[in-house]
């Protein structure tokens, strides 16, 4: 296997660049906190276990420095592609808390993120440590390089891209479009209640000025919000699933050109 490597690196060189730009952006793989010699090790390992099929199907390296340069670019763009659509699926949970972290009292509570290395809302880490452990029960990472690692490089290369630059982009703007729009689904029920109790704590300061709701409102909120939240966390559970399998099913497509 050494030898064979050695002997046709530049064909494993190709392979490692989209398995490692892969690692690079995918959910769970690409945080900071993870040593960039562990990453750079585990896509040297999963470029050398599929390595054997790719050569054995082939793999045209042009005769010019110049070509190579692009096709190695090319394969650490489709790598990227692939991380980016399952980054945006999970990005999806981190919205949603924020769109309801300010309603119900914690807009200005961040927590830090130790995978991504950044400040995000309480909330948002919450459901971003959620769709975690559904990702993973779900079998989330064998998934991920069954489908992003060993059938992108059965049904895609670099060359392709420039075929279907078209369909890259379509799907990158639904990927785009469907994060708002799942966040915003997966707030909603939380983030309709608690509009409601605004319009309520609104209507009662108009009927009793007297009482101070500024103060009895932040924990009415945050009480509500929390009983919520708990009371629909299975439902929560099983719309992550789905949403999850949703991006793993938009990725199939991507790799299959549509189909």
């Amino acid at each position: 296997m050494l030898y064979e490597i050695a002997k046709q690196a530049d064909v494993f060189f190709l392979i490692f660049a989209r398995v490692f730009a892969l690692v690079e952006t995918a959910p769970l793989l690409s945080g900071d906190g993870a040593p960039q010699a562990a990453k750079a090790g585990f896509a040297a390992f999963v470029s050398a276990t599929i390595f054997p099929w790719v050569h054995a199907a082939g793999y045209p390296i042009p005769a010019s420095a110049l070509g190579y340069v692009m096709l190695v670019a090319g394969e650490a763009l489709i790598g990227i592609a692939l991380g980016f659509f399952l980054t945006a699926v999970f990005t999806a949970f981190t919205t949603a808390g924020q769109f309801f972290s300010l309603q119900m009292g914690f807009g200005a509570s961040e927590v830090y993120d130790p995978l991504a290395q950044i400040e995000i809302p309480l909330m948002g880490q919450f459901l971003n440590l959620i769709a975690m452990l559904v990702f993973i029960m779900n079998d989330g990472f064998r998934r991920l390089f069954l489908m992003g690692v060993w059938r992108s490089f059965e049904s895609i290369r670099a060359v392709d891209l420039v075929a279907r630059r078209e369909l890259w982009f379509d799907y990158a703007l639904r990927a785009i479009g469907a994060m708002f729009a799942n966040a915003l689904v997966l707030a909603m029920p939380i983030l309709g209640v608690l509009m409601m109790v605004s319009v309520g704590m609104g209507l009662l300061s108009k009927a009793a000025p007297q009482m101070n709701l500024l103060t009895e409102g932040f924990p009415i909120a945050i009480t509500t919000a929390f009983l919520l939240l708990f009371s629909s966390l299975p439902f929560l559970v099983e719309a992550f699933s789905a949403i999850i399998d949703a991006g793993f099913a938009d990725m199939a497509r991507l790799i299959g050109g549509g189909t």
